[in-house]
């Protein structure tokens, strides 16, 4: 993941009360789990909102609020 987005996401899990889990496809990939890396790979890093895409390459910050507000 991007430490640009990690940080920005892990400020805005701060001010927001939501959970950041944070998944490197990489370490992932290496251990043998190449699923990850095979759907994300080209778009990283990817943001993730309940399990379904929310945004990739930038965290689409106003977007991620507004979703998480509902």
């Amino acid at each position: 993941m991007c430490l640009a987005a990690q940080a920005r996401l892990g400020a805005l899990a701060a001010e927001l009360a939501f959970v950041l889990k944070v998944t490197d496809v990489d370490v992932a990939a290496a251990a043998g789990h190449n699923a990850l890396r095979a759907e994300f790979g080209d778009r990283l890093p990817v943001v993730l909102l309940d399990g379904a895409e929310h945004s990739y390459w930038e965290v689409d910050e106003p977007r991620l609020r507004a979703d998480l507000a509902r």
